[in-house]
């Protein structure tokens, strides 16, 4: 047990996916697992551990932000013998090309947040997934790039066409490089999946209906390719 989950330790399996969205993790569990157990439910961020395909595996919200998925994964890496994190969410497209949607595979990712250094000194803004993750889930229909990780939603002044034309970066989100900062400093695995639901250069977005049904496709993906 920790602070912030309440599982014992053999409740976590060795693969862990994870949605932002604890009602999100909820669904997941309750439509895809057989034997789910729910393992852990302090301040309502639900795991959940059962079985796909005889597989074992552990299904638990992040919240949102750098800081929430900084605590889950740390504690999950470093308390629970996690060996694999696998993010899955939403982003925003920075490339007017990308259609709502689409599923993006993160091979590295930038960020505007002091987050690494803040934890150990780290000054590397730029991390890499990890390539044995990422082969399982590399298909035609999934695109691989580089994405953005910030701390601020609501930003006054944002320029996305310089992170694209500057930093290559493809879209957008708030969770990634702690995860991948987690998994690097404990010597783990971890990649994210993100599906498309808002394009910043078109001004488009996912309805609630048209969310739910691209998101099933990413969360079937994952699944079926969990070893």
């Amino acid at each position: 047990m920790t602070p912030h989950i309440e599982a014992e330790i053999d409740e976590i399996a060795k693969t862990v996916i994870m949605p932002g969205d604890p009602l999100r993790a909820e669904l997941i569990a309750k439509t895809y697992l057989k034997d789910y157990k729910l393992v852990n439910k302090i301040r309502n961020m639900y795991a959940y551990t059962g079985y796909y395909n005889d597989k074992l595996i552990t299904v638990m919200a992040s919240g949102m932000g750098m800081g929430s998925m900084g605590i889950y994964s740390y504690e999950l890496f470093n308390f629970y013998n996690v060996e694999n994190i696998i993010r899955i969410g939403s982003c925003g497209a920075y490339k007017k090309e990308l259609n709502l949607g689409e599923i993006i595979l993160v091979n590295e990712v930038y960020t505007d947040s002091n987050f690494g250094y803040i934890q150990d000194k780290n000054e590397n803004y730029i991390l890499k997934a990890s390539d044995e993750l990422n082969k399982k889930f590399r298909q035609e229909d999934v695109i691989e790039g580089k994405i953005l990780s910030s701390d601020v939603f609501y930003k006054e002044v944002e320029d996305n066409r310089k992170m694209y034309d500057n930093h290559n970066c493809l879209a957008v989100e708030m969770e990634t490089f702690a995860l991948f900062h987690n998994a690097k400093k404990s010597g783990k695995n971890a990649t994210s999946l993100l599906t498309v639901s808002d394009n910043f250069e078109t001004n488009k977005h996912l309805t609630a209906l048209e969310r739910q049904t691209s998101f099933t496709k990413m969360i079937e993906l994952v699944l079926s390719k969990i070893d």
